[in-house]
């Protein structure tokens, strides 16, 4: 959705860099260009005016003037002036004191608030709540029947004592509508009674702000008189959510904003105006199509992904939701015990199981720092390919994917056959699969290949011996030590182990004078030494 705003940013920091100091007019020039980028991404234009004075007078003052780095600290600026129209501080549902808890949803027709009730409901029962959807919606067409859909595959349950509109294509017509504030009203009883600690009440949108939703949503809000009215909004109408939102804040009133199709292709310009234009934080976002799409907004993580950071704490969060950590730690022993080679194939497709599970690895990508300059290769990862690995290793007996050494042409072939691939795709797969055995385990048992020789890094040493064996190729005699203090003195008492890499260290004041003595330093050198005593 940024990627447009990214872009811009990105372009506009690229040019700043390698400047030692900024003056005014590198200032009005950045201003400029953020200006037109968040005017592009669809930004209400007093948000945009807001904001670029903010960098503007912060960037002139003393703040820029005394940083070591001017480049940087205006990128500092802008990630917390970011940070601040976002909302600044992540926001929290409001506990009530005595349960249930109520959230009322509340917006416009398709902005996606029955699917959300289901994501809403499904985070809640995974914080260890036991949430009760409420299928207010008696207007909309088969609202109640999606909602039931959607809470059973959430895992919650659904209160819907009406069935709503039905579709005339039925052959029924229409039933009627029933009255949804009733039931809202024994929807409260029903949780008191069941002993439900959260009540997340659906309630009906429009295809415009009017009237009759206006109160229809107010009588119902004064009925279960909700610890949280939740306005959910499309992110892709742009600054139109900002308009609506408004029209709910003077009707109903509401306490947070919960952004759905933050996947989507608009340039996000509600998501950048709407929490500084209505004064109420955004607290939740919907950023895809599965019920696990949805976690609490984190202005400072948002504004990171805008500016190409990352947003590495959402991913290990994720991670720590997906990844076995009994089952991470056994691959890790494998990996640093006998060279690697316990670590098989299977390891490697439950683990590569666990990585899918977290989403489409465009989004892991997405999340790391650095990768906004790779957006289109990140695009362009073929998740088929990964099926195809899975094909592959699930092809392989127990024994082959717990040691692939034993693959020989007969066992390839069969495979290929099993996985419908060609032969050749199960050889790739099968050294990919050993070299980066090799590196991962090298890694987890503190060697670095290719550094060798490298004092104070593990694996070094290597090229010392090299060094030698190419000595004696060359002229099959024992190389002399270039070092005069350890060439001065006698082959038994010289320091054969490590902590003498340098040479024999001299112990006395004689040794040392000895050593520099035979040292021998270029004539400038040591005649400007020879005056400096």
């Amino acid at each position: 959705m940024f990627d447009t705003l990214q872009d811009r940013l990105s372009a506009t920091f690229k040019s700043l860099r390698g400047k030692g100091r900024l003056t005014e007019a590198d200032i009005d020039a950045t201003c400029r260009e953020i200006r037109i980028a968040l005017l592009e991404a669809d930004v209400n234009l007093a948000v945009v005016k807001e904001f670029v004075a903010a960098v503007k007078q912060r960037a002139l003052g003393s703040e820029l003037s005394g940083a070591l780095n001017p480049t940087q600290q205006v990128v500092k600026i802008v990630d917390e002036e970011l940070v601040a129209i976002l909302g600044g501080q992540t926001r929290t549902i409001r506990w009530a004191k005595k349960p249930p808890t109520v959230i009322m949803l509340a917006g416009l027709q398709g902005a996606g608030k029955t699917t959300l009730a289901g994501k809403l409901g499904r985070w809640l029962r995974e914080q260890g709540h036991s949430p009760l959807l409420v299928a207010a919606d008696l207007q909309r067409p088969n609202a109640v029947t999606q909602l039931q859909v959607v809470g059973e595959q959430a895992g919650v349950h659904v209160y819907a004592p009406e069935p709503g509109n039905t579709s005339a294509a039925d052959g029924e017509g229409e039933r009627p509508t029933g009255d949804p504030v009733l039931v809202a009203r024994r929807a409260m009883y029903h949780a008191q009674q069941k002993l439900y600690d959260v009540v997340v009440v659906d309630t009906a949108g429009r295809l415009g702000v009017d009237a009759e939703l206006m109160q229809q949503a107010a009588a119902i809000k004064a009925e279960v008189r909700p610890d949280e009215t939740l306005f959910v909004v499309d992110a892709m109408i742009g600054q139109d959510a900002v308009n609506t939102a408004r029209a709910f804040a003077e009707g109903v009133g509401f306490d947070g904003v919960v952004l759905t199709k933050l996947d989507g292709d608009a340039r996000g310009g509600a998501a950048l105006s709407i929490a500084k234009v209505t004064g109420r934080p955004i607290m939740f976002a919907s950023n895809g199509e599965k019920l696990s799409d949805f976690d609490v907004f984190h202005p400072d993580r948002m504004a990171s992904r805008i500016l190409g950071m990352g947003d590495m704490l959402t991913l290990i969060e994720q991670a720590e939701k997906t990844f076995d950590a009994e089952q991470s730690a056994k691959a890790a022993a494998k990996l640093t015990s006998k060279g690697g080679t316990q670590f098989g194939l299977a390891d490697f497709l439950q683990q590569m199981q666990a990585v899918r599970r977290m989403g489409p690895l465009s989004k892991i990508f997405g999340m790391l720092p650095g990768m906004g300059e790779m957006k289109d290769q990140i695009a362009n990862i073929d998740e088929k390919e990964i099926d195809r690995i899975e094909a592959i290793i699930q092809s392989m007996t127990p024994a082959e994917r717990d040691d692939p050494r034993i693959l020989n042409g007969s066992r390839r072939a069969r495979i290929a056959r099993g996985a419908g691939v060609q032969v050749s795709d199960v050889n790739n797969l099968v050294t990919r699969f050993m070299e980066a055995r090799k590196m991962m385990s090298q890694l987890a048992g503190g060697k670095m290949p290719g550094m060798p020789g490298v004092p104070g890094l593990p694996g070094a040493g290597g090229g010392a011996r090299k060094g030698k064996q190419q000595a004696k190729k060359k002229g099959g005699r024992k190389g002399v030590s270039g070092n005069p203090a350890k060439r001065a003195q006698p082959a038994q008492g010289r320091v054969a182990d490590g902590a003498a890499a340098f040479g024999q260290v001299p112990q006395t004041p004689e040794e040392m004078q000895q050593a520099m003595a035979d040292f021998d330093l270029p004539p400038e050198l040591r005649r400007m030494l020879d005056r400096g005593r």
